[in-house]
């Protein structure tokens, strides 16, 4: 069941669209969702397809066809690595070598405290400034140095 507070900000987001084109909503409601949870469930989708009146594949399909949305949990702070041409051109293998080793995961996988989860992520349109990651779909960091990762993980580990 959806939270009132998802709900709400769901019917907000549908005052942006016409009446007959409720379905224009799922990219916000998968964003609201995760949100609040952490990740979207099957469950959150079947909630979701019913609130908007869509099928529940179709939102099924949105979800996992953009690589923001977690289909599992994946720890309080969700780190995701381009690794499309340009950052790959740009040394990606390397960062992604020093980032595993410095938060002792590989990719697709959550710290044992829950603390960071690695993904793999598709290009972020900021390929002047590979290679790059993003924080929980928020923040984007580039031009990523083992100096960088350092700092970035420094300020993620006070909050």
């Amino acid at each position: 069941m959806l939270s009132a507070h998802i709900q709400d900000q769901i019917n907000r987001e549908l005052k942006k669209y016409p009446v007959d084109q409720r379905q224009s909503a799922v990219m916000s409601a998968l964003r609201f969702v995760q949100d609040e949870k952490g990740w979207v469930s099957t469950d959150d989708m079947a909630d979701i397809a019913v609130f908007l009146g869509m099928p529940q594949m179709a939102v099924y399909e949105v979800a996992s066809f953009y690589h923001m949305y977690n289909l599992k949990p994946m720890g309080k702070t969700t780190l995701t690595v381009c690794t499309n041409l340009s950052c790959t051109l740009c040394g990606v293998e390397d960062t992604l070598a020093y980032l595993k080793s410095k938060i002792g995961i590989g990719l697709g996988e959550v710290t044992a405290d829950g603390k960071y989860g690695l993904r793999e992520g598709e290009c972020m349109g900021a390929c002047k400034d590979a290679p790059i990651l993003s924080i929980n779909n928020k923040k984007l960091c580039g031009r990523l140095t083992p100096a960088k990762i350092d700092c970035i993980l420094a300020e993620l580990d006070k909050s």
